[in-house]
Order: structure tokens, then C-alpha cells, then sequence
């Protein structure tokens, strides 16, 4: 579709409202799943963290049991 101006390509041949509106729900739930699969990874990954500080804290503890 060829348009005369910006305004005519702003308003999309009478279709603005829909085109626009598909446009925004599009990127808003892209957006959306990107902030939070980026959550969900800062969670694992502090998860996964907790779990290896605790199995060295596990660690410890036998090799101090080991000593005495």
C-alpha cells in the first residue's frame, strides 16, 4: 500500500485504530514475557546459588566432624 504522507500512513487507510492496537498488544506481551523470563532467571539462578552455598556449608560441617 503506497502512502501520500506521514499522516496517511499514520492513519491506515481508515484502519488506524486496529492496526495500531495490534501493534501495541504485540510488543506489550513481548515485552512482557521478556521482564519476566527475567525475573524467573534472576530467581533460578539465586536458587541455584542458595543450593551450593548450603551443600558447602554440608561439606564443611562433615570435614570439621572428620577432625575431631
Amino acid at each position: 500500500m503506497h502512502f501520500d504522507s506521514f499522516s496517511d500512513f499514520l492513519l491506515m487507510g481508515g484502519y488506524a485504530f486496529y492496526v495500531w492496537a495490534a501493534f501495541i498488544i504485540t510488543f506489550g506481551a513481548l515485552g512482557l514475557i521478556f521482564f519476566v523470563s527475567c525475573l524467573e532467571n534472576k530467581a533460578a539462578l539465586k536458587e541455584v546459588n542458595n543450593k551450593m552455598a548450603r551443600q558447602a556449608r554440608i561439606d564443611a560441617a562433615k570435614n570439621m566432624e572428620n577432625t575431631l
